[in-house]
């Protein structure tokens, strides 16, 4: 439950920053952000989100001392840049992410996939170098409003729309492959 919890906060983080601006100064918007981050490293007990806690403190650290709104923006940036640092690397593996996931759902999983999972492992990498990209872009140049609207609604939306597309096209490629 607090896993959860603490991965709707999280979610939501971006219009927590923007509605909290208006109501408290930055340095107390970290407080509860660092709370959270290692509330879910401590459930999770994993590298990444180990890592993702260290991040968190550093930003929240900066937000504080600095009373700025700046590091609590770059947070996005964080999340992809981690995410785009386990993909790629996965890319060097003997597995990718994808094929991993895919395996836990697909016990009987095909050689034949293994390079379209791959594939979609890259995609995923591009999506989170674009993703962070545009996260920084308005992290540091745009209002808190389109901060807000970027990172806590479009970039949602856009990774919705990779999922969706990248099942569309699954079901194709197995679908052939059914045909053949």
């Amino acid at each position: 439950m607090t896993t959860l919890l603490a991965s709707l906060l999280l979610l939501a983080y971006p219009l927590i920053v923007y509605f909290g601006l208006g109501l408290v100064e930055p340095r107390w918007l970290a407080v509860p952000l660092v709370a959270v981050a290692l509330l879910r490293a401590w459930r999770q007990r994993d590298r990444v989100w180990l890592v993702v806690a260290a991040g968190t403190l550093v930003l929240a650290v900066a937000g504080l001392l600095a009373n700025a709104a700046w590091p609590l923006k770059l947070y996005p940036l964080l999340i992809n840049a981690v995410l785009l640092a386990v993909f790629a690397a996965s890319l060097y593996s003997p597995q990718s992410v994808i094929e991993r996931l895919a395996r836990r759902m697909e016990p009987d999983f095909p050689p034949e996939a293994v390079g379209y999972t791959r594939k979609v492992t890259q995609v995923w990498c591009g999506f989170f170098l674009f993703n962070g990209s545009l996260s920084l872009l308005t992290a540091l140049w745009g209002d808190a409003a389109t901060w807000a609207l970027y990172n806590g609604l479009i970039s949602y939306l856009l990774m919705g729309v990779l999922f969706a597309g990248e099942w569309l096209v699954r079901r194709r490629v197995r679908a052939g492959r059914n045909h053949a």
